[in-house]
C-alpha cells in the first residue's frame, strides 16, 4: 500500500538567483512538494514513527530555502537529497520551486523548476 503526501503552496522569502540584486534584495518563492511512500506500517500502527513526518519535511525545505543558490535546480536538488536521505520509506518525490516576478524583462508571474526521483 502506498500513500501520497503533499505540501502545497509553501511560501518563503529567499535570495536565489544569478543576478546581484536577486542575491541582495531577495524575492518571494513558492515550493510544492509531493512524495509517495510505503504506508502499510503507518496505516496499521497509527504511529507517526511509521510515516514521513511532514513537519520535519517542511523544516528541511525551510532550511534549504534559506541557503542562497544561483539556480533553482540546485535548491530543488538539495531538498530532494535531504528527503531521500532522511526518509527511506519514500519511494518517489517531486519538488517544484517557483520564483515570483522573475527578472526576464517582461511581465511573468513565476518561473519554476520541477525535479523528481
Amino acid at each position: 500500500m502506498e500513500a501520497k503526501l503533499k505540501l502545497e503552496n509553501m511560501e518563503f522569502y529567499a535570495y536565489h538567483g544569478c543576478l546581484e540584486h536577486e542575491r541582495k534584495v531577495g524575492n518571494r518563492f513558492r515550493v510544492d512538494f509531493e512524495c509517495t511512500y510505503r504506508a502499510m506500517a503507518a496505516a496499521l500502527s497509527d504511529n507517526l514513527n511509521d510515516a514521513p513526518d511532514y513537519s520535519q519535511i517542511y523544516a528541511f525545505i525551510e532550511r534549504e530555502m534559506a541557503l542562497p543558490s544561483n539556480l533553482l535546480e540546485n535548491v530543488a536538488y538539495r531538498i530532494l537529497n535531504v528527503v531521500r536521505n532522511e526518509f527511506p520509506a519514500i519511494t518517489s518525490a517531486s519538488v517544484t520551486v517557483a520564483k515570483y516576478n522573475p527578472p526576464v524583462g517582461g511581465q511573468v508571474y513565476t518561473s519554476s523548476i520541477t525535479l523528481s526521483f
